[in-house]
């Protein structure tokens, strides 16, 4: 019987822990970029399905959270980055706000894996004043499929972020909650 509980107490405190992690995590990413989170267009972004029934705001929070981890593990080596662009860009990588799923696909120019970049940045930059490191995060994070590699240690860390949250969203080891359905309303803005 002592087992058993001493087991349940082991598995509760993981549990606290992880929350505890996880709220820190948000509250740093609010702390960053309320004026993202809060934004109209980025809220659009939960009305889009990305990987599997991951929406794409669903998908930027991941990437933004595994960001700002994998930045965690490097400063205890004593790399350290501007963890305030990191979030932003991570946020920000796919600012596309389309359905990439309806969106026509003719040619090989229009293929949604190499020109989302772009379009995400040209959308980022009618919004927000980007500094050139969330610029270089959010065109270069498709790299290799992006010619460019990224220049700055924050793009080369939401790229990797980038790929192992789709890598676990399409697996479906990260589950999203799918696209949310929009009222007449919403539909007209």
């Amino acid at each position: 019987m002592d087992k058993i509980k001493t087991r349940n107490a082991r598995r509760a405190e993981k549990w606290k822990q992880n929350y505890i992690k996880q709220r820190n995590l948000y509250r740093e990413i609010q702390k960053n970029a309320s004026d993202i989170i809060q934004s109209k267009n980025f809220n659009r972004t939960k009305f889009h399905v990305q990987h599997g029934d991951m929406t794409v705001n669903s998908h930027c929070m991941n990437v933004a959270k595994y960001s700002l981890a994998i930045s965690d593990k490097l400063a205890k080596m004593g790399i350290s980055c501007k963890r305030n662009e990191l979030v932003r860009g991570a946020l920000l990588h796919d600012y596309f706000l389309y359905d990439w799923h309806k969106h026509p696909h003719v040619g090989i120019t229009n293929l949604h894996g190499f020109r989302h970049p772009q379009r995400a940045l040209e959308n980022a930059e009618k919004e927000y004043n980007l500094t050139p490191r969330e610029r270089d995060i959010i065109v270069k994070h498709m790299w290799p499929l992006t010619v460019l590699p990224p220049t700055c240690r924050e793009a080369w860390i939401v790229t990797t972020a980038d790929k192992w949250c789709s890598l676990l969203e399409t697996f479906r080891i990260l589950k999203g909650h799918g696209a949310k359905r929009k009222d007449k309303t919403q539909e007209n803005e």
